[in-house]
């Protein structure tokens, strides 16, 4: 069985090393947005909402530490690490600029549009991280080893951990108040349908079987319920 699909290596490893390399690349991109912001690093005009976007990269930061150290179990290659490294410095750097006003003049009032984004981010974050900790309880018990988790939220999506992600983003980009950033989760969506899914899909068919095929005629792909 081919174990690398997506430019993922699916094997199990430990993968201490491209995992400290990753978390380290993650906290020097959290303290250059803490020089931005708190060291006048780049002058912004909304001090208030980029120290929001601020400390929503540290939630982002701590739940990567959870996945990679406690969750992840496949293998982690150095590609890998550099690739997602790249993506989360784009979008983390990125979101905290355009938020906090380097664009414009003014700051920006919180409001209606922020509570609802606060509450996707925190139902995007609750559907990634704790479908993956129902799964990983469930596979810790060996009477289940060999068997495809089909449980929990994944009962009412096969990636809802993806499906998470796509909220959590949504949510993300609406505090910036800027609707170009919604593209980013966008686009997200697109590689998930169009890339990983199907990759991903095809290693779980050759993995269990039938066991995958009943999951899958059964539930939905991606968004509970639609699709």
């Amino acid at each position: 069985m081919p174990k690398e699909q997506s430019g993922i290596d699916r094997a199990y490893a430990t993968s201490n090393k491209e995992k400290s390399v990753f978390i380290l690349g993650h906290l020097f991109i959290i303290l250059i947005c803490g020089w931005i912001l708190f060291f006048d690093g780049v002058t912004l005009a909304d001090k208030p909402r980029s120290t929001l976007l601020f400390a929503v990269s540290v939630l982002y930061f701590t739940r990567h530490i959870i996945t990679l150290f406690y969750l992840l179990m496949r293998k982690v290659t150095f590609s890998e690490v550099f690739g997602l490294l790249g993506f989360i410095a784009f979008f983390e750097i990125g979101l905290l600029l355009v938020g906090g006003g380097i664009f414009r003049q003014e700051s920006i009032q919180f409001g209606c549009l922020d509570g609802i984004a606060l509450l996707l981010l925190f139902i995007g974050s609750y559907l990634n991280t704790f479908s993956e900790f129902q799964r990983k309880w469930w596979k810790n018990d060996s009477v289940n080893k060999g068997h495809c988790y089909t449980g929990g939220l994944f009962a009412h999506s096969m990636h809802i951990n993806f499906f998470g992600d796509v909220v959590l983003f949504t949510g993300w980009v609406l505090l910036t108040h800027n609707l170009w950033t919604l593209g980013l989760p966008l686009l997200m969506m697109l590689s998930f349908i169009f890339f990983h899914i199907p990759t991903l899909d095809a290693y779980l068919k050759k993995r269990y079987k039938e066991e995958f095929v009943t999951y899958a005629e059964k539930t939905k792909k991606l968004i509970p319920f639609v699709y």
